[in-house]
């Protein structure tokens, strides 16, 4: 079977292997494009991280929904926040390295510094259509990874009303990032 755009999600979905060939020549610059952008002081992680977007393709394709976006669209997502993780990854290894190597982390401090700032700004552009308080609330369920009690506690909202912002939020950033993309 020649596989098109009619067809290669359909094959996707039924683990044809040819359908992910088909979407490396048609989608893999894209997948590049936006793995070397974020990830261009990392370029030995960057093949790895390609790989890992295809192999999330692959799994993921069952929660792909062509109403809500556009394929190009959900592969660039996928591709920005596994590019994202691989930087997490990386800035932790740096800062779990053991005493003996003080010397790299010296080294690499430089490279270090860079991408949290390129996380930060990630975050900020990401965040920045959100209320003050709703921006507080996914750093801590997000990025702080405290518990929606924990959160309850701190800012004194019902568990209910913390997820409606959460879910509302992303919808808004949802909304933006195709906004900007031209969706």
């Amino acid at each position: 079977m020649k596989m098109n755009d009619e067809n290669f999600i359909n094959q996707l979905k039924k683990k044809n292997e040819k359908a992910l060939d088909y979407v490396i020549q048609k989608y893999g610059w894209l997948i590049k494009t936006i793995v070397s952008k974020h990830l261009f002081s990392l370029k030995d992680h960057q093949e790895e991280c390609i790989n890992d977007v295809l192999l999330a393709i692959w799994k993921n394709i069952d929660q792909y929904d062509s109403k809500i976006s556009t394929f190009q669209n959900w592969v660039s997502g996928i591709a920005r926040y596994k590019s994202i993780d691989y930087k997490r990854k990386y800035l932790s290894s740096l800062q779990n390295e053991a005493w003996e190597t003080t010397e790299i982390i010296y080294y690499d401090q430089g490279l270090a510094d860079i991408l949290e700032n390129e996380i930060s700004d990630d975050l900020k552009e990401l965040l920045a259509c959100l209320k003050e308080e709703d921006r507080n609330i996914f750093m801590k369920l997000f990025f702080e990874e405290k518990e929606v009690e924990m959160i309850c506690r701190e800012t004194g909202l019902k568990p209910s009303v913390i997820y409606n912002r959460i879910s509302r939020g992303k919808r808004k950033m949802k909304r933006l990032y195709e906004e900007r993309k031209g969706v």
